[in-house]
């Protein structure tokens, strides 16, 4: 048996990650108490396969502070029962939060008259500590639409269930954040940058003429194999770790050009030795 856990904060995109988790077949159920996970994870093993194998519950802040504090030593307790157990965690920053907040007009489970919004998300984060120390798959939802979120969800589930290590090589622009899901972070702001030239700074590292400028610098070069070096070295030890997924984000200062090329570079060539590596880009739209 499978076991999903979701959790996150209130905003991040829990339901629609619960929803995409349904239509691959999970049997899903939101706002699950912690103390009945091991009762319900047993419940459900004992069904028929095609309704009991994989399962999906949502756990968040609306649990007793005590059954969250809890959460740890029952997971523990799951594991030694068998069961295989993922903890997709979703966050995103407060000003998102906020926002998403104001817009749907919807009620923070924390917030009250005397705890403002922005205590609730704080307070939030505290709560569910013990559950994002632990999580299996972290994901920064600052900077994705409900179709993004869907997306990556999908692909992250369906590349998992082939492999025990799903890899994802994702670009970014600095100047809007580092991401907060990232196992590792490359900065490529130090190479030369097709933004100065005029012909190509409409396109993007996808595009033939950016690849062939970039590749004709030695520097880049350099950077290929170093990084392409360091992960080879590293990436086993997850493995040995018996970790279920990797995300390493390549940085150029707004996303377009250099990172772009880096992770389609590197992603391509770890697809020669690994059977599911994800790319993707998080400043281009599509």
């Amino acid at each position: 048996m499978k076991l999903v856990v979701i959790s996150g904060v209130s905003g991040s995109g829990k339901t629609t990650a619960l929803h995409v988790l349904e239509d691959l077949d999970y049997y899903c159920l939101d706002n699950l108490p912690v103390g009945l996970l091991p009762a319900f994870a047993e419940k459900m093993r004992a069904l028929p396969e095609d309704l009991g194998e994989r399962v999906a519950v949502g756990i968040d802040a609306r649990n007793p502070p005590s059954d969250l504090h809890e959460f740890p030593a029952i997971l523990e307790q799951l594991k030694a029962a068998g069961v295989d157990t993922q903890i997709f965690y979703l966050d995103a920053d407060d000003a998102i939060l906020l926002k998403r907040f104001s817009e749907t007009r919807r009620k923070h489970p924390l917030s009250d008259e005397q705890r403002p919004l922005s205590d609730a998300i704080r307070d939030e984060r505290l709560l569910l500590a013990p559950i994002a120390d632990l999580a299996d798959l972290y994901t920064d939802t600052t900077r994705s639409n409900i179709h993004q979120l869907r997306d990556l969800i999908r692909s992250r589930i369906e590349a998992q269930r082939q492999s025990t290590l799903s890899i994802l090589f994702q670009s970014f622009g600095f100047k809007h954040g580092v991401p907060m899901d990232a196992d590792y972070v490359f900065d490529a702001r130090c190479l030369p940058n097709p933004h100065w030239e005029a012909r190509l700074r409409a396109q993007t590292g996808r595009d033939a003429e950016v690849a062939a400028f970039l590749q004709g610098q030695e520097l880049v070069e350099r950077f290929v194999v170093h990084v392409g070096d360091f992960l080879r070295q590293w990436i086993p030890c997850f493995e040995a770790d018996n970790r279920n997924y990797l995300t390493i984000a390549i940085g150029c200062t707004g996303g377009q050009h250099r990172s772009v090329y880096l992770a389609e570079r590197l992603g391509r060539e770890f697809r020669q030795h690994y059977d599911n590596v994800l790319i993707r880009h998080r400043e281009l739209a599509g």
